[in-house]
């Protein structure tokens, strides 16, 4: 009497298929991140660069809004004053190489406070010698 041990592999291939079946339709629901919008080579005529806000954060708590100083407490209101009658709701922000990260979140916090919707970013390594 020869015993032929061979192994049942079918309830293993049910039991991938369904982990198959449930990461198939979990990870379209679990995948996360921000929507950026990447520049286009165009530029239309309502975005003259004169019209640009350009928020610029220094240490110190010291921000420029198109170069006049401000500090970061009357931000937010003048940043209201500016886009109150604005069609064009977009802001760059600039910091200091040297800042804390939270400085940067709390100044696009007072962005979109004050009515901005679209904030880019300039990528840009300086500090405050740098700036004239």
């Amino acid at each position: 009497m020869s015993a032929n041990a061979e192994p049942n592999v079918v309830p293993l291939c049910d039991v991938l298929l369904v982990l198959l079946i449930i990461f198939m339709v979990l990870t379209p629901t679990v995948q996360k991140g921000f929507d950026i919008k990447l520049p286009e080579t165009t530029q239309d005529a309502s975005s003259t660069p004169g019209s640009l806000i350009v928020l610029t954060l220094y240490s110190g708590d010291r921000v420029d809004i198109n170069k006049i100083q401000w500090t970061i407490a009357d931000v937010g209101d003048e940043l209201r004053r500016i886009y109150a009658t604005r069609q064009d709701k977009t802001a760059f922000i600039r910091a200091d190489a040297r800042l804390s990260y939270y400085k940067i979140i709390e100044l696009l916090d007072l962005a979109k406070g004050a009515g901005v919707e679209v904030l880019g970013i300039i990528p840009e390594y300086f500090t405050e010698e740098d700036i004239p």
